[in-house]
């Protein structure tokens, strides 16, 4: 497939989240692996797979499964297999994550890129190659990757852990993937809007206390009240705000009617 085509025969199908997987290749440590998996939980993803892993039991291992903290199902999931062509099996395109450029080397894409790419094409079944945390990836795999990911840095330090390159990944394919959204659920409190009508009433009080109070000319109100509107209008007035407000303009009434 052309990197550069897009084929819009493919724009029906799973969404990215079921169709993005994650490939580690010779990972040494395997708290990386655990940090790995919760970056892509935290992002939607659970498809892991990683090839003939350097380290020892890295889905049991129990830095494995503190750093995964909440993970533990995308870590559980994880398969493991003997090399790339077995990790790359079902998938039809594949990207190679690498801070270093080759001479021979697909084309260089960066991660927005990739994450549109793959977001905009349902057919698509992409891998993403992480390589050794000491070394990165050989140059065998590169080239028979379709992209090559560069993720980009300060070009003075440009070093990102394992975990911390899939976390730039997965958050950009989940963008891509319209996962923009904030989950405001339980989040601060949401009134009912306020009317029109209790908001003309609420203003035809407040004018009265504040004439009361003398902040206000009745005489020559000039622009105070119209740019009293202008504030509140962008506020949004809920119901119990209007109330509260109404509530001031009575006290500070009350507190001038003689007795």
């Amino acid at each position: 497939m052309n990197p550069t085509q897009t084929d819009t025969s493919l724009f029906s199908g799973p969404p990215l989240f079921d169709r993005l997987r994650f490939v580690l290749v010779e990972t040494s440590r395997a708290g990386n692996v655990g940090s790995v998996a919760r970056a892509m939980k935290t992002m939607g993803f659970s498809d892991l797979v990683l090839v003939a892993p350097a380290c020892q039991d890295p889905l049991g291992d129990p830095e494995s499964v503190a750093f995964a903290s909440g993970a533990g199902d995308v870590l559980a999931g994880a398969r493991i297999v003997a090399d790339i062509s077995q990790a790359l099996e079902g998938c039809n395109f594949a990207a190679a994550v690498s801070a270093r450029l080759r001479e021979f080397s697909p084309p260089v894409w960066t991660p927005r890129a990739f994450a549109a790419h793959a977001g905009s094409q349902a057919g698509l079944r992409a891998a993403i190659v992480f390589g050794n945390e000491r070394v990165g990836l050989p140059n065998a795999i590169v080239e028979r990757c379709n992209v090559l990911i560069n993720i980009p840095a300060n070009p003075d330090y440009s070093s990102l852990n394992l975990s911390q390159a899939a976390q730039v990944l997965a958050y950009e394919a989940r963008m891509a993937s319209g996962g923009e959204a904030i989950d405001t659920r339980g989040v601060g409190f949401h009134g009912v809007a306020a009317s029109t009508t209790q908001i003309d009433g609420m203003y035809a009080h407040l004018e009265q206390a504040l004439v009361a109070v003398g902040f206000l000319n009745a005489d020559a109100p000039k622009k105070l009240m119209p740019r009293l509107k202008r504030l509140f209008a962008r506020s949004g007035l809920e119901t119990e705000e209007v109330n509260i407000l109404r509530g001031i303009a009575s006290a500070i009434l009350k507190d001038r009617t003689p007795r």
